[in-house]
């Protein structure tokens, strides 16, 4: 079982998408200890049982300490990824099994919030391609008594937070009553965490069409990673700007007017 926040982008608010990926998530998840199956969780076939009677809450914590930081992951089977164009999970419904390459993700925070033998709750903060059900499922070899993600609640996606979300059924009464507008943020939350300028009146044409800038504020732009928003005068939200090292200058990189 899985659930949580889930951001929607609508209208120019698509163009803000490939910003959204790469944002850092929160996930509380149940995993169990004992049982391994073929998907990594509660929903696929058990291939290997085992007693996790011993795994005491120190050898817990020092396992879970293990996969902070940068770590090699292999993605289970049973995902989306492509494999010579066909997804994964087509390949494995299909009895194949073929190799995955592995790959460095980021865990950035994880915490035992609760162990209850054989169920181990934690909560996990990791960057972009990170599969909580591989986790779960090294957890488990590393313990050696094989483990399975048992439920899976995302809490945060960048700047929102469950506690903000509407469900389904909140977001049907909205619409009904045509309040959904409420509801919607600005284009630029997904940006919230990068640096902003304000650029005056000429330099606003210039974005405007495509043009590039020279900001003195901004320097070389390694202060601000080499990308920032750019606002007019009055506050409205003009552009993501990239600076271009070669000619010294902030390209537009997509604008929104």
């Amino acid at each position: 079982e899985a659930c949580g926040v889930l951001p929607v982008c609508l209208g120019k608010g698509t163009r803000v998408v490939e910003f959204l990926l790469n944002l850092s998530k929160v996930y509380r998840a149940e995993i169990s200890l004992g049982v391994t199956t073929d998907t990594y969780d509660a929903t696929g076939k058990i291939i290997r049982q085992a007693d996790p009677s011993r795994v005491s809450q120190r050898q817990l914590e020092t396992a879970l300490g293990s996969f902070c930081g940068l770590i090699s992951q292999t993605p289970p089977m049973y995902s989306a990824l492509k494999y010579h164009g066909q997804r994964l999970y087509e390949l494995a419904r299909a009895g194949i099994v073929v190799g995955r390459k592995s790959r460095q993700v980021e865990i950035y925070q994880l915490k035992l919030m609760d162990f209850k033998p054989p169920l181990v709750t934690i909560e996990v903060e990791c960057g972009q391609g990170t599969y909580i059900r591989s986790l779960a499922h090294d957890l488990g070899k590393l313990l050696g008594c094989g483990a399975h993600l048992k439920s899976l609640v995302r809490l945060r996606y960048g700047p929102f937070d469950i506690a903000d979300a509407v469900s389904p059924s909140q977001l049907e009464d909205v619409f009904s009553y045509n309040h959904w507008q409420d509801l919607v943020y600005p284009t630029d939350t997904v940006l919230s965490h990068w640096a902003a300028v304000v650029v005056s009146e000429q330099q606003e044409l210039v974005l405007r069409n495509g043009g590039p800038l020279i900001l003195e504020d901004a320097g070389d732009g390694a202060d601000f990673g080499g990308q920032c928003r750019a606002y007019s005068q009055d506050g409205c939200f003009l552009a993501v700007l990239r600076f271009n090292p070669e000619s010294g200058q902030w390209r537009p990189e997509k604008v929104f007017v």
